[in-house]
């Protein structure tokens, strides 16, 4: 669900929850996991967060949502407070899609660098919900408010050129 490699000082972290890297349990305790290792390891000088080509994560894991997993440590706030402290740079590299919870992680890391085309959004106002994770905080102080407000309150993605473009 989570695999970890090392590249001259660089620990790669690879999201592996097909179809679309949701945040299950599973995948947020593996994270969690990966960081912590990477963080204490005197080789380790950076971490990169990695999804495949077609999705760096596509947010929370629906089938786990109003069940105790949902619930269960690490969530996803506690997650990316992790990530935020860690002592080592964390960079996420995001091709295709880093939707909701995906982006908020994304959020979470010292940098990111992305596919042109990436897709970057926050669509949970689509179902009715506020992002929860600081996604409403961080993508503002990233992009800025004029940039971030409509992102936030349409649902609607940006391509990681419009943003970087904004």
């Amino acid at each position: 669900i989570c695999m970890h490699s090392h590249y001259d000082g660089i620990a790669v972290i690879t999201l592996d929850n097909p179809p679309v890297n949701t945040l299950s349990h599973e995948l947020r305790s593996r994270i969690m996991d990966e960081i912590e290792a990477a963080d204490v390891d005197s080789t380790v000088r950076g971490i990169v967060l990695a999804g495949n080509e077609k999705t760096f994560c596509a947010g929370a894991e629906v089938t786990e949502f109003g069940t105790p997993k949902q619930l269960r440590d690490p969530i996803v706030p506690s997650l990316l407070a992790r990530i935020e402290n860690c002592c080592k740079p964390v960079v996420a590299a995001i091709g295709g899609v880093a939707l909701g919870g995906g982006l908020e992680l994304a959020l979470a890391c010292h940098a990111r660098v992305a596919l042109a085309t990436a897709k970057l959004g926050l669509p949970e106002i689509n179902l009715g919900l506020i992002p929860g994770s600081g996604g409403t905080q961080r993508l503002p102080r990233l992009v800025g408010l004029a940039t971030a407000l409509p992102m936030i309150q349409s649902g609607q993605a940006q391509s990681a050129r419009q943003l970087f473009e904004s």
